[in-house]
């Protein structure tokens, strides 16, 4: 199979004004990845060579996001919209050039797998000129029909079209096709537009290939994975499918999860074994949680890595580049940016550590925080090995607490702090005893004259 060349075309030329959004559909995200982007990295995971995206006009920010994604990916533009023999055409340049397989995705269909669409590169491996997937749908009202005769693919029928024998078949059309590389340019351009919408149906290439005496086969994915998201109720429905299947492959590789139905993941998050997740916690991209890790309740994390045991949360949030280290521990309302909390270091409440580094074995106090942007640019802050920085503290960066050194409670600090040193930087505090007794009785008295008749 890996000898073999594959090109994969995705059709994306579909609008959102179903979505209700002045974006393109496929850039509506599940798992915090836009639906094209899952699908450009489907076609990578199945060993695709090229890869070729079609849209439609005015699609600027599809074209820069298909470039960030695959920088290789040729993007074609589908001008009119002609039906989807119509849409891959408008790719022909791609399949001009020798390629032994060529399938056919959908860049609104998020959830087909890589073992999915193996069955087709199988398929066509073994001499069939034409493979569809399809699935056996609970209710196949509305769908296009696959017709077998002795185990070759006849027809797609669509269900107005269909008669009364037809309407009984369950398994229906996915949409997802696989064509021999040799034949592909000759099937499609024969397809006429001889139709009630005048338009060119891929579909029909099924019969012209049947006509021709080739070898045309269906084949058997799951229902779901065929989703096709053309509303918020479908992307929605999408984003549960993608969680489940987070959801169990992280349990499977050795996670608990307490309430897995109140965890969400991002199409990248990485799970090690004995990691505990707590409910209501969110992953954004980019997230290691590493073997042993507890990750408490109600946290939100991204752009992160989270060390070998330590511990996150309840109520915490670590934003892109913070970096846990074994044994780190970050308490609740806790907020971590771009910074490294180093193998035993302690910041359990009420904190803002930015642009920082804690060392091994420090203690952050409550209420502590870097103050690493002036307006205009970030500084850094770097707190020393098995230092301790005081309750309610303010970290004036750049600044350096030296190793072993104290911070004291309530201090302002806008220089460095030698190794081992007790740092003390509070205003000298005034007292004035009777005052505050003072200050009611004359300000009771103020509010008795102003209130009497005038």
């Amino acid at each position: 199979m890996s000898a073999r060349s594959c090109l994969v075309i995705i059709l994306a030329a579909g609008e959102g004004t179903r979505m209700k959004s002045m974006r393109s559909k496929v850039l509506h995200e599940v798992g915090s990845r836009a639906m094209i982007g899952h699908v450009l990295n489907l076609a990578a995971s199945i060993g695709a060579e090229r890869s070729a995206v079609v849209v439609g006009p005015d699609a600027s920010e599809l074209r820069a996001l298909v470039a960030r994604t695959d920088a290789k990916a040729a993007v074609f533009e589908q001008t009119e919209r002609l039906g989807t023999a119509h849409a891959v055409l408008a790719a022909a340049p791609a399949f001009a050039e020798p390629v032994d397989d060529v399938l056919i995705l959908y860049g609104d269909t998020p959830l087909v797998t890589p073992e999915t669409l193996a069955k087709v590169r199988a398929a066509l491996a073994g001499g069939a000129e034409v493979a569809v997937l399809g699935f056996e749908a609970a209710d196949p009202t509305g769908y296009g029909r696959l017709v077998e005769v002795g185990g070759q693919l006849v027809a797609i029928r669509e269900h107005r079209d269909a008669d009364d024998r037809e309407r009984r078949i369950r398994f229906c059309n996915s949409g997802v096709m696989g064509f021999a590389g040799a034949k592909i340019a000759d099937l499609l351009g024969r397809i006429g537009n001889a139709n009630a919408k005048g338009e060119y149906y891929l579909t029909d290439a099924v019969e012209i290939a049947n006509g021709d005496g080739g070898k045309v086969m269906a084949l058997k994915g799951d229902e779901l994975e065929f989703l096709g998201v053309n509303n918020r109720a479908e992307l929605a429905r999408a984003e549960r499918i993608f969680q489940e299947r987070r959801r169990a492959a992280a349990m499977e590789g050795g996670a608990t999860l307490i309430a897995p139905e109140t965890v969400f993941f991002a199409y990248d998050t990485r799970v090690g074994a004995d990691v505990t997740i707590e409910p209501n916690v969110f992953f954004g991209p980019g997230v290691v949680v590493e073997d042993g890790a507890e990750i408490r309740a109600f946290s939100h994390l991204e752009g992160c890595r989270v060390g070998p045991n330590a511990q996150v949360g309840p109520y915490a949030r670590l934003r892109p580049g913070a970096d846990l280290a074994e044994n780190a521990k970050v308490g609740n309302f806790v907020e971590i940016k771009k910074s490294t909390v180093e193998r035993g270091a302690k910041v359990n409440h009420l904190t803002y550590i930015g642009d920082a580094r804690v060392g091994a074995g420090a203690n952050v106090g409550a209420g502590t925080i870097t103050c690493n942007y002036d307006g205009f640019g970030k500084f850094k802050t770097d707190i020393g090995a098995g230092a301790f920085i005081g309750s309610n503290s303010a970290l004036v960066a750049p600044v350096k607490i030296g190793d072993g050194a104290i911070v004291g409670a309530g201090s302002v600090m806008t220089h460095d702090v030698p190794a081992d040193a007790l740092a003390v930087a509070r205003g000298h505090p005034l007292v004035r005893e009777g005052w505050a007794a003072a200050f009611r009785k004359r300000r009771q008295r103020e509010k008795d004259e102003a209130g009497k008749p005038k």
